[in-house]
């Protein structure tokens, strides 16, 4: 995994701003893209009026029930552009959609160059695509480029049984030959200067074996983003989802890799992140609006 804020005419003249720069859109298929886009965000303003930032994420969440999952969507042979694809996800891009689509609806707006511009603002260093070192790669660096622009909050910290992890993060770089677009050399210096601002990074979280406690779990809401952490080498975050209630129990939605689609996973959290041998634990986001 994501991151939002302002007033009227400064709002309408970013948007138009940032609206010239749309035609460096990465589109999946781009009728069938913006045409997805415009009836979700039209159905769902009608459908959720009302309702709280995380109810909304919710409902737009489980409206993307069943996309297949896809890994890499974002990665191409054409250099880093601003991707929009409503017909493949993975753990992430599912979570910047429904985000950026929620986001969209809360400013009260129905246009598919609204989501485009908020989805930017959540994907991208101080919300502006331009290039591979300007995407928000570690989840603790999306957070805090986020939060820091208002677009979403981290309630872990405030969270009854939350604690704190230090990890330093460097696995992109460590890991170069992942990632393609690191050949080239002034992606990979810019990659390497972020992670030295995330040496002994120490972030807020909820440890796993806690997730079995009623007193903790209550605290969770419909709608929240949860990222789950991870005991692997130089990252913070191995996955990310939305939280759905049934029965009082909290679970995952996610665009699952092993289900090959995006799922309401059938055991409760506690459960999902106990079986995951490498996960530590979980951290929660809710939307500002």
């Amino acid at each position: 995994m994501i991151k939002h804020f302002l007033t009227g005419f400064f709002i309408t003249t970013a948007v138009t701003c940032n609206c010239a720069n749309l035609h460096d859109i990465r589109f999946h298929d781009e009728n069938a893209d913006t045409t997805k886009i415009g009836a979700l965000l039209i159905e769902a303003t009608a459908a959720t009026e009302g309702m709280s930032p995380e109810a909304r994420v919710a409902y737009i969440g489980k409206e993307f029930l069943g996309t297949p999952y896809v890994a890499g969507t974002l990665e191409s042979d054409e250099g880093e552009r601003l991707t929009i694809n409503m017909e493949e996800m993975d753990c992430t891009t599912y979570v910047e959609t429904v985000m950026a689509l929620a986001y969209t609806i809360g400013e009260g707006r129905t246009s598919w160059r609204d989501f485009a511009y908020n989805l930017e603002r959540l994907r991208y260093r101080s919300g502006e695509q331009k290039d591979f070192g300007s995407r928000l790669h570690y989840p603790s660096d999306w957070i805090v480029d986020n939060v820091h622009r208002g677009n979403f909050k981290e309630v872990t910290g405030s969270l009854a049984g939350s604690e704190h992890q230090v990890k330093s993060l460097d696995f992109i770089s460590r890991n170069r030959d992942k990632y393609p677009a690191l050949s080239d050399s002034i992606s990979y210096d810019r990659i390497r200067n972020t992670e030295l601002g995330y040496r002994n990074h120490r972030f807020p979280y909820i440890k796993a074996p806690k997730l079995t406690m009623k007193d903790i779990t209550a605290q969770l809401r419909e709608g929240d983003i949860v990222l789950i952490t991870t005991k692997t080498p130089g990252l913070d975050v191995q996955h990310m989802g939305i939280i759905v209630i049934e029965d009082g129990t909290p679970k995952l939605m996610h665009a699952s890799s092993a289900a090959g689609k995006v799922i309401i996973d059938k055991m409760p959290l506690s459960e999902y992140v106990r079986r995951n041998r490498t996960a530590t634990g979980i951290r929660i986001l809710r939307l500002n609006e």
